[in-house]
């Protein structure tokens, strides 16, 4: 919690005035019992109606301004808390947007999800009740003790005792439960990534009648969190007796003692209710300094995931934020025996792979599942650093590059199609805010989705619902397609984005970018061999090696496993015809 501290530096009247508005209503507080005592000892003893009266008006008169006290201190304590947890969360936003492919992977989306939303409010709970009852309580206790003190020297000692017994508790529950409460935010994130693939899943989950396997895997989540829940509840739920416990057991002592003094002439009856009022006021304050005991415990697990996240440091970052020079010469890309791999510890995923591309050109990446492809075309924009060698982009290293002059020319169409909620023309300007309607249209033409889109009532300004879910699997990725061009990339990048198409709508496609790209350097990442056989280029990829690379009719010849691709998808006397 000590760490995140620098969100409320904005809020520091409120942290001060907050705490000492709350001191001055336990201040009042513990007057109450004194004028108690005094309308018993003086009103009630001597029959003055008058005192009674006076000091009744008192009491009413503390209770307003303990009233109005308690008010500012849960404005500002609702100013602060709110106004932290709404720093944290856009803190967290903004790193998580400043971490590589690398952190987002290890991290996991149902894990950060967890910690914008439920963690910091954990946190933003916390600092609340601080405010709210951080100083009151331990000045209620000490108040109370030494009020006790100028009352009966004798009979505070048992107000010392206790409040040693109910600390003790405190601190063995707060040990206990700490680590629990981390193990519980940590299930809670495994209930977070069920859901999740159980709700983006749902229609392969009823295809194949699994809903009584995914219920089992919730239960048995569920079950898992209850039982820790249940373990930790059940720490929490010592507090609260062992606190009235003691406190009972001293009120009890205090009264027997108290009568005894009493009796000897050493002390007043209200003396004693005295006593007992500031007793049960301990044991309030007991009961606050619990809760909020078991809120810390919570909302530090919780702090503890938070800087996790604030302090994880992304693997790839800017050299510079100036524009670098390039060469308008040199090949707009280049792979220089480039190795990769995504763990330290984990197997190469490219090995020694180096070929150039030419502005303009056409380059086709083919190869089996699994074999590189994704994870070469991922290596341009820099979304991972490679391990060794060097990929350049006109003729400079990528991890020169200032991030947006290098990403600014690159379009990429990802494997998942990846659609925003708002309007297909939301979507469209989503890199080029000023397209026109007529760049749109035009991109969704070679897309081949303006069909589609031509005869939705509203067209362009036609709802897309989150992730696209109104729209088929392959109009999602021609519209991804269309938002790529509409930014006038130098680069595009276009990973498996044909896998939803038909054939014919495929071979329209590659017609349309053949003829309206001239200038434009595509990477096109497929499995299919017909998709890339009019490529200028065609990059075999094997194991993470580079088996081979040249034209359809050279790697026909020369390379086995892109000819083995072919045969495997049209047959020998298909392809020796279209090599023909």
């Amino acid at each position: 919690m000590w760490k995140l501290r620098r969100f409320l530096k904005d809020y520091k009247k409120e942290c001060i005035i907050g705490p000492l508005c709350k001191l001055f209503e336990a201040i009042l507080e513990l007057f109450v019992p004194l004028v108690m005592a005094n309308i018993i000892d003086v009103g009630i003893a001597n029959r003055d109606a008058g005192h009674v009266w006076r000091m009744s008006a008192l009491l009413v008169l503390l209770a307003v301004l303990g009233w109005s006290s308690a008010m500012f201190t849960q404005y500002f304590a609702s100013k602060a808390s709110q106004g932290a947890g709404t720093k944290i969360r856009r803190a967290l936003f903004a790193h998580i947007n400043t971490l590589s492919h690398a952190e987002l992977d290890a991290l996991g989306t149902p894990s950060l999800i967890t910690r914008i939303t439920n963690d910091t409010n954990q946190v933003q709970q916390s600092i609340a009740m601080m405010i709210r009852l951080l100083t009151r309580a331990p000045f209620i206790i000490v108040g109370s003790l030494v009020m006790a003190m100028t009352i009966n020297l004798k009979l505070s000692l048992i107000f010392f005792a206790a409040a040693l017994l109910i600390a003790l508790t405190l601190w063995l529950v707060m040990t206990r439960s700490v680590p629990v409460f981390a193990a519980m935010q940590r299930k809670l994130d495994r209930i977070g990534v069920i859901s999740r693939e159980n709700l983006s899943g749902n229609r392969v989950i009823r295809a194949f009648s699994k809903q009584k396997t995914e219920c089992a895997r919730v239960d048995a989540a569920t079950e898992d969190l209850a039982k820790t829940s249940i373990r930790v509840s059940m720490l929490s739920a010592l507090l609260s007796p062992v606190t009235y416990a003691v406190t009972d057991i001293a009120i009890i002592l205090i009264v027997w003692f108290g009568a005894v003094e009493v009796n000897a002439g050493g002390m007043h009856t209200g003396d004693i209710v005295a006593l007992v009022s500031y007793m049960t006021q301990i044991l309030l304050a007991m009961v606050v300094v619990a809760n909020l005991v078991t809120l810390m415990t919570r909302a530090g697990a919780s702090a503890k995931r938070i800087n996790e996240v604030l302090e994880t440091a992304p693997s790839v970052t800017e050299a510079t934020a100036e524009p670098v020079t390039v060469d308008s010469n040199a090949p707009k890309i280049a792979f220089e025996n480039v190795s990769f791999h995504y763990s330290a510890d984990g197997d190469e995923e490219l090995s020694s792979v180096s070929f150039s591309v030419p502005r303009g050109a056409t380059v086709g990446i083919i190869g089996g599942t699994g074999s590189g492809k994704t994870t070469l075309v991922n290596l341009v924009p820099r979304f991972y650093d490679v391990t060794k060698g060097c990929v350049r982009v006109d003729g400079v290293d990528v991890r020169d590059y200032p991030f947006a002059q290098l990403r600014r020319q690159i379009g990429i169409v990802p494997q998942q199609s990846v659609l925003f909620s708002g309007t297909i023309r939301d979507n469209l300007r989503w890199q080029n805010k000023n397209a026109t309607d007529e760049e749109m249209i035009r991109a969704l033409q070679i897309a081949q989705a303006y069909e589609f889109v031509a005869k939705l009532p509203q067209g362009l300004d036609s709802r897309v619902e989150q992730g696209g879910r109104n729209f088929s699997g392959g109009q999602r990725q021609r519209l991804c397609i269309a938002r790529a061009l509409v930014a006038h990339p130098a680069v595009l990048i276009l990973d498996d984005s044909f896998s939803a198409l038909d054939v014919a709508t495929d071979a329209a496609l590659r017609r349309a970018l053949q003829e309206n790209t001239q200038g434009m350097t595509v990477l096109l990442v497929t499995q299919r061999c017909a998709t890339v056989r009019e490529a200028d280029l065609i990059l075999t990829v094997h194991d993470g090696r580079l088996a081979g690379q040249g034209t359809h009719e050279e790697l026909m010849r020369s390379c086995d496993i892109y000819r083995a691709i072919c045969l495997s998808q049209q047959g020998e006397t298909e392809v020796r015809h279209a090599t023909a």
